[in-house]
């Protein structure tokens, strides 16, 4: 019920948007809209839940396999040659019919319920593989949507800064109309702003490829243009705090589907086993059947053999009930086969266990490493833009005062645009590290 809210939300706000305005389709998202979008939408997250809901038809099958069952049939014939007893002389009916009923009830069948128990462990896989596809969408959509904020900063960061350096270029021009500047003053800040040409496109053609990526993970029709809300710092939060690393891998998905695995592979065992231990079942056989004979053999009435008449229609009602039995002696050593190939599989998992757990170990002291040394980095950059701009400042009075160069002017400008974009990329790491550490750690949004 939340998924089909959470996607007639979307459609709505899309509704709304395309209804606003000069009936061009937006879409403005928040990080928390665009995972309620993509969770709800994605086609991995709709297969992930579609599998388990397969998973406990599965289980329900093989619950069917220890209720009885009920079996009829009829038939009715018609007899064109008869049987001759004598030549010349036959018996039997001009027309036949019968009708079966057959119970069947289990009683014993030890398969049975070792296959129920596989089929719990398959749906408890099946939940966690559908939690597993639901993290990691999480994780990238949350990185995709972080991604296009810094590229969306990074952009607004070079407009300002080819903003500043066309004023730059327009002064110095006027000065060397003036005669209070020189040629290369000129030609240097003409270049550098020729030079920072190249960056707008780029940047402005990988925010398109990044709002692609964002709107393949919400499913969004490409017609809906995206627009986000926020920005990088924003979006801080939590990730000042510094989390442990040791305890952090018991929630990650892939070593639970691991543990699932082999308690499935444990109960395959169970189940191999099971075939070799004896079945019993009751059963009830009923067979009603009559036949179309108004003539045959029989005792006339002077005490003689001979032909006398018989009722129309003869009915018999068999009926037989009791207990089976089937106890397995022999099959030719699968059994045994198969419980050892299970026991080499269980080996196997727990090999791969154990070296997963040290690989997400290692993955989520990596994450914590990298959340802390981007949250260092982005404190020191808080101060290199503040020096930054102080020393473009000083460099632009003087040289307006005609004591400085505009080549200080362009590397203080350079440098001014180089901190703040480095400023950013520290945010998008230490944001993007902290998503990778909920992902190898296992939460769920």
């Amino acid at each position: 019920m939340k998924k089909i809210i959470a996607t007639l939300a979307a459609a709505l706000t899309i509704a709304c948007a395309q209804a606003q305005g000069d009936g061009g389709r937006t879409l403005t998202l928040d990080l928390e809209k665009a995972l309620e979008i993509a969770l709800s939408g994605n086609p991995t997250i709709v297969v992930a839940d579609m599998e388990v809901e397969r998973i406990d038809w599965v289980r329900r099958e093989t619950l069917g396999n220890h209720l009885p069952t009920l079996s009829a049939g009829g038939q009715y014939a018609f007899n064109i040659v008869k049987q001759e007893m004598a030549r010349g002389m036959s018996f039997g009916a001009d027309m036949s019919a019968a009708v079966t009923g057959d119970l069947s009830v289990p009683l014993v069948v030890p398969a049975v319920y070792a296959s129920l128990r596989l089929n719990r462990t398959q749906q408890a896989l099946a939940v966690e593989q559908a939690r597993s596809s639901r993290i990691e969408l999480v994780n990238a959509v949350t990185k995709a949507f972080y991604q296009t904020l810094l590229l969306e900063r990074s952009f607004e960061v070079l407009r300002e800064s080819e903003a500043t350096i066309a004023a730059t270029v327009d002064n110095t021009r006027e000065m060397f109309d003036a005669g209070l500047a020189s040629e290369y003053d000129l030609l240097t800040a003409e270049v550098q702003l020729s030079n920072l040409q190249p960056s707008i496109i780029n940047t402005s053609n990988s925010i398109v490829i990044s709002k692609q990526m964002l709107r393949m993970y919400l499913g969004l029709p490409e017609d809906v243009e995206i627009a986000l809300e926020g920005s990088l710092a924003g979006h801080l939060g939590e990730t000042w705090a510094v989390p442990d690393p040791a305890a952090a891998i018991d929630g990650n998905s892939e070593l639970r589907q691991l543990d699932h695995q082999q308690t499935m592979v444990s109960q395959q065992i169970r189940l191999a086993n099971a075939a070799r231990l004896p079945v019993l079942q009751a059963y009830g056989s009923l067979i009603v059947t009559g036949q179309d004979q108004t003539m045959g053999f029989g005792l006339t009435p002077e005490g003689e053999m001979g032909v006398v008449s018989t009722p129309k229609w003869w009915w018999q009602k068999p009926f037989s009930a009791g207990f089976q039995m089937s106890v397995p002696i022999f099959a030719g050593g699968r059994n045994t086969s198969k419980v050892k190939q299970l026991r080499n599989q269980v080996s196997q998992l727990e090999l791969q266990k154990d070296y997963l757990r040290e690989a997400k170990a290692l993955e989520a002291r990596t994450a914590v490493n990298n959340l802390i040394s981007a949250r260092e980095t982005m404190t020191a950059n808080e101060k290199t833009v503040a020096q930054a701009e102080k020393a473009y400042a000083i460099a632009r009075t003087r040289f307006d005062a005609g004591a400085g160069t505009m080549l200080e002017v362009n590397q203080a400008q350079l440098s001014v645009t180089q901190s703040r974009l480095n400023h950013s990329q520290a945010i998008y790491d230490l944001l993007a590290a902290r998503a990778d550490y909920d992902r190898v750690t296992g939460k769920e949004n």
